[in-house]
């Protein structure tokens, strides 16, 4: 049997780049609507995802005061404005695009994610940024046995698994619950979400013999519809452990994030 591969796709769109959003975007703070728009536009301002740019004409219930202040976001410079609903200010939350940006976004703003109470594609709610529409993110059943191991313990040793794979990242392997030794593992406080797969259920972290590894392992309960294969399932980051896959050790590949299960 050959060894599994650990190369992935790239992420392939540039900084700058703007595409047209086919879906009806919201955002709400406090109850309020701020923006209701079927006209944002995507913009990269990092290769890794897109944000959404909305039409100042979209703005339903928000105020924006300028700041008096100009940064250069990928795409070009962009004015930083403090936004009003109502009662609620949340400062610098929102960035104006200056002449220099592509045609394009004149005439739009971009949030800063986390100023927003909630996000929503058409009527589901979208978590940490915009799925990207050159990304993909599939989860398939495998027969490959997966073996988990750190500090010389084994922490996993599993039949099968599902693989996932995600555009620009290492595949991940999650296995049946019932194939992880939990006498290792610590329960770990850490929640984090993903825009593709949900909010984590869970985090684990092992206290081995060369110290304390946290949150190496996490699992999703309610994943979304896109990746429901892997609800109740646990994977391990092929960063921080030793994954043997049919029996065969992988190298660790580069660690691209701890910000979240990937």
């Amino acid at each position: 049997m050959t060894t599994e591969s650990i190369l992935h796709p790239s992420l392939i769109v540039p900084v700058g780049h703007v595409e047209p959003v086919p879906r009806r975007v919201r955002g709400v703070i406090g109850g309020r609507v701020v923006f209701d728009s079927r006209r944002a536009l995507y913009v990269w301002e990092w290769r890794a995802y897109p944000q959404f740019s909305i039409p100042v004409e979209d703005l339903v219930d928000g105020i924006l005061v300028d700041d008096h202040h100009t940064e250069h976001h990928g795409a070009g410079h962009a004015h930083r404005h403090t936004l009003r609903v109502g009662p609620e200010v949340r400062e610098g939350a929102a960035w104006v695009w200056d002449a220099d940006a592509p045609s394009s976004l004149h005439g739009t703003v971009r949030f800063e994610w986390n100023a927003l109470d909630t996000w929503f594609e058409e009527d589901e709610p979208v978590y940490v940024h915009p799925r990207s529409p050159y990304s993909r993110v599939d989860a398939l059943r495998s027969s490959s046995s997966v073996r988990v191991e750190l500090d010389g313990v084994v922490l996993a040793d599993a039949p099968g698994c599902v693989k996932l794979f995600e555009t620009g990242l290492p595949t991940r392997y999650y296995v049946e619950r019932m194939y992880v030794d939990w006498t290792r593992l610590r329960r770990s406080p850490t929640v984090s979400q993903c825009p593709y797969k949900g909010t984590t259920s869970g985090y684990w972290s092992f206290d081995g013999t060369s110290g304390a590894h946290e949150d190496i392992a996490w699992g999703y309960d309610f994943p979304t519809i896109h990746a429901n294969r892997v609800a109740g399932l646990v994977a391990f980051y092929n960063e921080h452990v030793d994954l043997y896959v049919d029996g065969i050790l992988l190298p660790r590949p580069t660690d691209p994030s701890r910000d979240g299960p990937r």
